[in-house]
């Protein structure tokens, strides 16, 4: 797709990102704000490290919509995925864990929800289960997994301190100006996204299998006739949704070295806001990182204004992120789903 292609196909996203840029150098000259104090080395960094767990979630949600399955349950996964981390981290490491204890207690949160994945898909293809209905009810079953975990390992809905992947570095590299600090003094896993949305958009548009997982959300009999099995196809992808969402949960619990389980838990409707990502993005694997990166920057914002010395209410700060999600949905509410996303699919063979 040229330039030209996107930007006749996406006039609305366009003007809708200057409007949103006029409006933030208006408020700047208007509140004579200091940008060089806002946006820092350390912001972008702060603002990557949040980004990541929702990008993750994104891109695995729109590959999953994209085959026509609507995984609304990905914010339940990244419950599990975090809760299961860091068990798995305790058990692991025996009760003083390290990081190379973070790194398998990752690797056995993505194999977990590898089978909680397979489960799921298995609800929505083969018996055909409400999609909407099903991923609320995961939600829910997680929101009651996730404390109830943390209470049968540690006796409180909350984990002690555990320990985080954000303090290794790759020497060399990190002493790069600007992008060494931003790519390579902070957790490995930043990096480790913004290559696999690079490697996620190059195989959905550029391989076989890509031009399937479209094809089975926009004509799934097409495709069938073709001598394709549908039902596979969309197997895969939603499989892989469940396993990028309960990865997006683990990194979370990397980043943050320990476990909240009150309230919404500490995945705290960050799933929700990575299929608001996906649409900003307009299925797009790299839009819906960049939209993460967005919403990510509006998470840290509020400790960048404390440090920028700038007087703003922080119930007003935090209300940004949750705004950016109506007004997105608004703006880009044009996105076109493919079109036989919810609906379900049996071979005429």
């Amino acid at each position: 797709m040229s330039v030209a292609d996107y930007t006749d196909g996406n006039r609305l996203r366009i003007a809708g990102v200057v409007t949103i840029l006029a409006a933030v150098a208006v408020a700047t000259v208007a509140m004579d704000l200091q940008i060089q104090k806002i946006v820092t080395v350390g912001f972008v960094e702060r603002s990557l490290q949040a980004a990541t767990p929702i990008a993750l979630t994104a891109i695995g949600g729109l590959y999953a919509e994209k085959s026509g399955v609507f995984n609304i349950g990905v914010e339940g996964f990244m419950i599990f995925g975090a809760a299961i981390a860091a068990t798995m981290m305790w058990i692991i490491s025996g009760g003083s864990p390290g990081q190379s204890d973070v790194w398998l207690a990752i690797l056995a949160s993505v194999l977990v929800s590898l089978v909680f994945a397979t489960v799921f898909a298995v609800l929505l293809i083969r018996y055909e289960a409400d999609q909407i209905v099903a991923g609320l009810a995961l939600w829910f079953v997680g929101l009651g997994f996730g404390p109830f975990m943390a209470v049968l390992v540690w006796d409180s809905r909350n984990s002690p301190s555990l320990e985080s992947v954000n303090d290794l570095t790759v020497p060399v590299l990190s002493e790069i100006p600007v992008v060494g600090p931003i790519f390579f003094d902070t957790s490995p896993l930043v990096l480790f996204t913004a290559v696999l949305a690079v490697a996620a958009w190059k195989f959905l548009n550029d391989t076989r299998y890509g031009y399937w997982i479209q094809a089975a959300g926009e004509n799934p009999e097409a495709l069938d006739t073709a001598g394709v099995n549908v039902t596979r196809v969309r197997y895969a992808a939603v499989i892989f949704s469940g396993v990028m969402a309960g990865l997006g949960g683990a990194v979370l619990l990397a980043q943050a070295g320990s476990f909240t389980g009150t309230g919404d838990t500490m995945v705290s409707g960050r799933g929700w806001i990575g299929i608001v990502a996906y649409l900003f993005g307009n299925y797009n694997p790299i839009g819906a990182a960049v939209a993460a990166l967005v919403f990510g920057g509006l998470d840290m914002l509020q400790i960048q204004l404390q440090t920028a010395g700038i007087d703003v209410p922080n119930r007003l700060v935090n209300l940004f992120p949750y705004a950016a999600v109506i007004v997105v949905l608004t703006v880009w509410g044009s996105t076109r789903t493919p079109s036989a996303v919810g609906e379900t699919y049996e071979s005429e063979e």
